[in-house]
């Protein structure tokens, strides 16, 4: 639905760490990187980009996970590279029937969350 989005982070150094690690299982990886600035995504197409600045207040971002291990080594990977636990990966039938998400909060609080829709 978006082309791109970009947060602001007060340490890019903490938030290179955290992303990085949390979002290899996802097949992400920097992109782009310079002039305080860094860009996430696959491979020529940076989506999410973090600049070092004031933050505007938290914000969530799901990202899809294409099946349920990789919310689980999203999950496992962010928490020692300095995310705090938000939800431990699992169903969540409240939100729809097939909805397998874990959630963990950046370095600046944002959730970030990897989903996957399909079934085991």
């Amino acid at each position: 639905m978006f082309d791109h989005i970009q947060l602001k982070v007060k340490d890019l150094k903490a938030s290179k760490r955290f992303y990085t690690a949390a979002l290899a299982p996802l097949g992400f990886s920097v992109q782009y990187e310079g002039d305080g600035v860094l860009g996430f995504g696959p491979k020529d197409a940076p989506a999410l980009w973090l600049a070092e600045g004031e933050s505007r207040g938290p914000v969530h971002i799901a990202f899809v996970a294409n099946d349920r291990a990789a919310v689980r080594s999203f999950y496992s990977a962010a928490l020692p590279a300095g995310g705090k636990d938000n939800g431990k990966p699992g169903l969540r039938p409240d939100y729809a029937a097939n909805y397998y998400g874990g959630f963990v909060k950046d370095p600046d609080g944002n959730n970030i969350e990897a989903v996957c829709h399909k079934e085991e």
